[in-house]
């Protein structure tokens, strides 16, 4: 190992994991110079598995709380930095070069380097809906997980931004598992923090439990405590309930009210236009996309962000609403603005052929 490469420490908390583990840790080769694996109860082949990738496999007796087993794992690396990940997490080719080159010419002053978490893909295979974590930390700064649930890293010091991603290639899961966590700590009588009202409403929002999780979600933004990429987005999964309920009129209200904590995001711009536009409201549509378009991307955003609403979207939206208002060569410049991200689109590209036959007839009838 070159003078100047640092060693990682991959720490994993698992449990059932036989679907998924090998294909994540395959993906770490290389950069993973010690693999440590807590188990908390598998019933399948996970250690089976694991034990060909490492002898660093360790048993903890489950408690209801995430960061606790978390803690347990850094607890028994060794190496000068920890890597986290999920069983269902895993870098793709690109990012584990990368991964590797910055390992191999890392500054130790670093004390943490955050990443992108890419959830989920579009149709084409590119990156739609991403956030960040903090996900590579210097071991000897005893760094520790806070949360029983949906856990967070707490961290400080010398703090890098990376575009080396982490894809989160999402399998079935105990679905229930963290919403009865949560029911349990409520009939414990435990105070819940703004980050546990937030988190718990969206356990019962997934949970189609609606009208409890427009009470948890307004009860989180009442504390006026929350972190701001939070607020904002109880206020899309408000708009996103109450518009599952029929109550349109609130939906918009959460849509407008997501501007009282931030500048606006190109995600809510584009809702606000989608609105307009399902009622033929072209000119105020277009207003809102192109909004969406003028409207500077918070540079490593810590919040959820959908990739669609900064790039191409907006220009695809703003291509119909003009094409509906008769001014096709503005319809015409932002379709091409979207191929310019998406040049195979079929929607793209039918929307190019269409509008250059309309154009050549208005040209033709205007000579």
């Amino acid at each position: 190992m070159p003078e100047h490469s640092i060693s990682i420490s991959l720490c994993m908390i698992v449990r059932n994991e036989e679907m998924t583990i090998a294909r994540c840790l395959d993906s770490v080769r290389d950069i993973a110079d010690e693999i440590i694996i807590v188990d908390s109860g598998s019933t399948d082949r996970t250690k089976e598995i694991v034990a060909r990738y490492t002898d660093k496999i360790y048993d903890f007796s489950w408690i209801d709380d995430f960061a606790a087993a978390r803690n347990y794992a850094f607890s028994m690396a060794t190496k000068e930095y920890l890597l986290w990940l999920d069983a269902d997490d895993v870098i793709l080719e690109s990012d584990r070069i990368k991964f590797l080159t910055m390992k191999k010419d890392f500054d130790r002053s670093i004390d943490v380097v955050n990443m992108p978490y890419i959830l989920a893909f579009d149709a084409l295979g590119g990156p739609n809906f991403t956030l960040r974590r903090n996900r590579l930390v210097r071991r000897n700064k005893g760094f520790q997980w806070i949360g029983a649930v949906h856990e967070y890293l707490a961290v400080g010091g010398n703090i890098v931004d990376s575009d080396i991603a982490i894809a989160h290639k999402s399998e079935q899961r105990d679905s229930e598992r963290n919403l009865r966590i949560y029911e349990k700590r409520l009939e414990q009588g435990e105070e819940f923090t703004p980050r546990d009202l937030f988190y718990f409403a969206n356990e019962l929002n997934d949970h189609k439990q609606y009208r409890r999780a427009i009470e948890y979600y307004q009860h989180f933004l009442d504390t006026e405590k929350g972190w701001v990429e939070d607020q904002i987005s109880a206020c899309g999964k408000l708009a996103d309930i109450y518009k599952s309920l029929g109550d349109l009129d609130h939906a918009q209200t959460y849509l407008y009210k997501s501007f009282e904590y931030d500048t606006p995001r190109a995600e809510f711009c584009c809702r606000i236009g989608f609105n307009h536009l399902n009622v033929g409201k072209y000119h105020q549509a277009a207003f809102w996309y192109k909004l969406a378009t003028e409207i500077e991307k918070p540079i490593n955003s810590w919040g959820p962000q959908i990739e669609a609403c900064w790039t191409w979207l907006p220009h695809l939206q703003l291509c119909v609403c003009y094409d509906r208002l008769g001014r096709h060569e503005l319809a015409y410049k932002h379709n091409e603005i979207a191929r310019s991200y998406r040049p195979e689109d079929p929607q793209v590209l039918h929307n190019k052929k269409y509008l250059e036959g309309v154009l050549r007839i208005e040209t033709e009838a205007r000579s």
